[in-house]
């Protein structure tokens, strides 16, 4: 049996690996601006190493020469130490040792400067780390990678409230990789520091936010139009929006994920014309995106033996919707199209004909359009290479 959800986690883990070392290069990346500003203001070369030695950050030419010392002075007990006319320093993190710090001249003033940069350098990696580990904690949790009491102790200790209300987004543009709109969706939510924003796969961006105690489903739907309408006004991307359900454990966030990944999709399949989908909404969608192909194909099979929907022309087919959208009513119906009453009658006895199915009766409408909406699922599953 083929459960689309865990196709798609499965494509999730393998991108977060990729994401943390992507993530990893940015902080080298401000290490690298951080240093190049302080050479600007003091005149002096720095060059940052890890513990391997392995350079992290630099602006001396030559830093390879000083990896043997730099290798030595991990090893021993002091914390600052002056070597080959470079003044060292030891910088750590919870008490660990992270990276070891080179600045150029051995005078006081350059000590100066060296304890102000390695204190600057150890406060960017805790704001870093705690904002990695909050991150990746996010990711765990969406995925359900943690044992519960393990996801209860992790947010004590990232200060995360375990029993707030929240709600997942899962936002779609057209482009894969669509770095602008991340940064957009970022933007747009910078001024809430209890929501999280962050990127799993190639496709979709995750939206965590916490909601206030007054915040219920319009207000959801507000947000999700508030970010179709940036997207489309700043990124010129035609953005898709869904939602899952309101959670008020941290743990259930994997839930609330989960419905809103199965309403993109349900989304694609049956509503293709709304840019927002809603999971408390999906309908009888909900119940077919679950069914198995093989049972599908049966029903299919049982219900149009001769023929199936996909048989019918454009017109006949925009005939049948537009009957159910006026639930059944044909003075509405043929009024709307703009045809006679006898040819809408003529059009739903060719169906009659065809299938054996009067869609003027109402068991046999839903039976039909239940027929439909199959087939749009056994389709979209095809096209996903089932």
């Amino acid at each position: 049996m083929y459960f689309p959800f865990l196709y798609e986690c499965d494509i999730i883990d393998k991108n977060v690996e990729i994401q943390e070392r992507c993530e990893n290069m940015a902080y080298n990346q401000m290490l690298q601006s951080t240093i190049e500003g302080v050479k600007a203001i003091a005149r002096t070369d720095l060059c940052v190493m890890d513990t391997d030695a392995n350079i992290i950050a630099s602006t001396v030419s030559s830093a390879d020469d000083y990896r043997e010392s730099v290798l030595t002075f991990v090893e021993s007990p002091a914390e600052i130490q002056v070597v080959q006319g470079y003044q060292y320093f030891k910088i750590f993190d919870g008490g660990q040792l992270e990276y070891i710090m080179l600045i150029r001249g051995d005078s006081d003033d350059i000590y100066t400067i060296g304890k102000l940069v390695a204190f600057q350098i150890q406060n960017l990696l805790s704001a870093y780390k705690e904002k990695f580990d909050k991150e990746n904690f996010i990711k765990n949790v969406l995925l359900d990678n943690m044992l519960l009491v393990d996801v209860y102790n992790k947010a004590k200790k990232l200060h995360i409230a375990a029993d707030a209300r929240r709600v997942v987004f899962v936002i779609e543009t057209s482009k894969d990789k669509d770095s602008d709109s991340l940064d957009i969706i970022k933007g747009l939510f910078a001024g809430q520091p209890k929501d999280f924003i962050t990127a799993v796969d190639e496709k979709s961006i995750i939206l965590v936010k916490e909601l206030e105690e007054d915040e219920d489903y319009p207000e959801l739907q507000t947000t999700a139009k508030m970010i179709v309408d940036m997207l489309g006004s700043e990124a010129m991307e035609n953005a898709y929006v869904a939602y899952g359900t309101i959670v008020d454990k941290i743990k259930d966030v994997s839930k609330s994920f989960k419905e809103a990944k199965m309403a993109m999709d349900v989304g694609k399949i049956f509503y293709s014309e709304k840019n927002i989908v809603a999971y408390s909404r999906l309908g009888i969608g909900r119940l077919i995106y679950q069914l198995p192909i093989p049972l599908c194909k049966m029903f299919i099979d049982e219900i149009f033996p001769e023929t199936t929907p996909d048989d019918f022309d454009e017109e006949t087919l925009l005939t049948i919707n537009k009957f159910f959208e006026n639930s059944l009513n044909v003075s509405e119906t043929a009024r709307q199209l703009y045809i006679h009453r006898n040819t809408l009658v003529y059009r739903l006895d060719k169906v009659n004909k065809a299938t054996g199915l009067d869609l003027r009766v109402f068991e046999d409408a839903i039976t039909f359009e239940i027929a439909l909406m199959v087939v749009k699922y056994m389709k979209f599953m095809e096209e996903s290479q089932y």
